[in-house]
């Protein structure tokens, strides 16, 4: 499946690895996959590492952070921009090869994009780009609160007017009592985009297995 965020920040990271951590406890043979890695200079954010290595840790241990991503960059700027402060060349075939290198070895796929859909990964070639090419359902991670509806149904909108198939959306982090407009927001864009809106609470690295089982993994996997 292909993990996408209705902006960066919204935590894709998060539900991405508690997706691969809840396959592999199960016996799954999970690899993570995620196109270009910014930022892994930026000091880390509590316990949780950089998005590869967390990837790698909870596929579990099989792969090397190296094995998730081929590109890595100082600076948590888009990929495009980040390659040409550094002065590399990022490579669309490349990554679509590296994702079906590690689906050959899999019996599931778990790729997570970078920020939003349309985010460039070079001028020519955006996340949505490379979700097409493997032909991924695409599982949606939104904030809870203030506009999440509007940015919710526009992710949506744009991976299905690209033909690609929306599995779930996922709101995260959900509260353990969350709030009148959240609960609301949470029915809103169910009700508009036809599609399952499942929520993962606040969730801490050693929790990630026990999180994703809550989600509904086989039927996001099931064909559309």
């Amino acid at each position: 499946m292909f993990v996408t965020g209705t902006d960066t920040g919204v935590g894709k990271s998060v539900v991405a690895a508690a997706i691969c951590a809840a396959l592999a406890a199960r016996g799954t043979r999970v690899a993570a996959f995620k196109p270009v890695v910014t930022g892994i200079q930026e000091p880390p954010e509590g316990d949780w590492p950089p998005d590869h290595e967390l990837l790698a840790a909870a596929a579990g241990g099989a792969q090397t952070p190296g094995d998730v991503t081929p590109y890595t960059f100082a600076k948590p700027v888009s990929p495009h921009y980040a390659s040409e402060l550094e002065g590399t060349t990022i490579d669309p075939a490349r990554i679509a090869a590296r994702a079906r290198s590690a689906a050959g070895e899999a019996d599931v796929l778990v790729c997570e994009g970078v920020g939003g859909l349309l985010v460039p990964i070079t001028l020519g070639y955006s996340v949505r780009d490379l979700a097409v090419e493997l032909g991924l359902p695409v599982v949606v991670v939104a904030r809870t609160g203030l506009g999440t509806i509007s940015h919710s149904l526009l992710t949506v909108e744009a991976a299905r007017a690209a033909g690609l198939r929306v599995a779930g959306v996922v709101m995260s982090p959900w509260p353990e009592r969350p709030e009148p407009i959240e609960a609301s927001n949470r029915a809103t864009v169910e009700q508009l985009t036809g599609v399952r809106v499942s929520a993962l609470p606040p969730t801490w690295p050693s929790q990630l297995a026990a999180a994703g089982a809550e989600l509904p993994i086989d039927d996001w996997l099931e064909p559309g």
